[in-house]
Parts: structure tokens; sequence; C-alpha cells
């Protein structure tokens, strides 16, 4: 048997919690493992579309929606983030972007990070026909995000984009 092994049997054996975590066997806080609340994580995918004050005050008693998704069925999952992203709510976009939310190519289209964009597309074409929340394209996200999105509209159109839509 080899030492570890023997230390830890005898630990175990003798029923010592307490020197259990010096191995990494703590027991995990209840908050890491439990879900968030179904209804605030559709509550907050909601508010992200259009509500930053909601947002600001649900972010606040409840950090870990920064990172929730919610599904609504049929493969379509969607963030906060993603919904401020194909309603080109830049404002809410931004913040949560402040704040540490994962970003994706949808979100970037819609801000006009025309450089990150592009570069992206260019190693990864294929990408140009991907579906955003909704069966939306990355064309939609573009024209949501106005003067500032309006190059990388004309750029996806030039590649083929035609459609602001696909079924999912």
């Amino acid at each position: 048997m080899k030492r570890k092994q023997f230390i830890l049997k005898t630990i175990l054996g003798a029923g010592s919690i307490i020197t259990l975590p010096v191995f990494g066997f703590a027991k995990k806080s209840p908050s890491l493992i439990d879900p968030l609340p179904s209804e605030k994580v559709k509550e907050f995918v909601i508010a992200g579309h259009t509500d930053l004050d909601k947002v600001k005050k649900m972010l606040e008693e409840m950090p870990g929606l920064l990172y929730a998704t919610w599904d609504w069925g049929g493969g379509d999952f969607e963030t906060a983030l993603e919904g401020a992203g194909h309603m080109g709510n830049k404002e809410i976009a931004n913040h949560l972007i402040s704040k540490g939310a994962r970003t994706n190519l949808f979100v970037l289209t819609m801000l006009g990070k025309t450089e990150l964009v592009k570069g992206y597309l260019e190693i990864y074409p294929e990408y140009l026909t991907a579906r955003g929340p909704h069966g939306l394209t990355l064309l939609h996200h573009a024209n949501k995000g106005g003067e500032q999105a309006k190059e990388l509209s004309y750029y996806l159109q030039s590649k083929g984009l035609t459609e602001t839509f696909m079924k999912l």
C-alpha cells in the first residue's frame, strides 16, 4: 500500500472529517452546486432584452445570473447578453460585458467589432450561416447594430448572407 493510500484509509477509517479538507475532500458549498431558480433565470434573460435597471438589480441580488442560459425549447438557448444582442441594445450588452459576461460573435457583430468578426469569419467562414438565439443570423445582429455595425452588414452581404432569420 502506498503512503498516500495508507494515510487516506487511516483517516477515513477513523471517521475524521476534520482533516479531509487537507486532502481536497472538502464538501462543496450548497451555493456552488445548487442550480439557480429557473424562474429567476428566465426573468433575467427577458430583462436582458430591454430593461437595464432590472438587469442591474437582479445581478446585485444574484450575481450568478450573469452566466445563466434559458432554454426556450427546441435547441433555442439564450443568455441576457444574447437577448441584448439581437435587440440591438448596446447599453445592456456593454454593461453585461463589463461585468464579465461571456460574449459571442453575434453580440460582437451587433456592437460593430468589425476586426474581430471579420478575423473570425476569415478563419471559420462556415460560421457565416450560424444561427444565434431564435434562429437569428449574424446579418440580423449587424442590422440591429445600426451605424456602428453598418460595415459588418455590408461585409456579411458581400459574403452571400441575405437572410436575417433562419428557421431552427
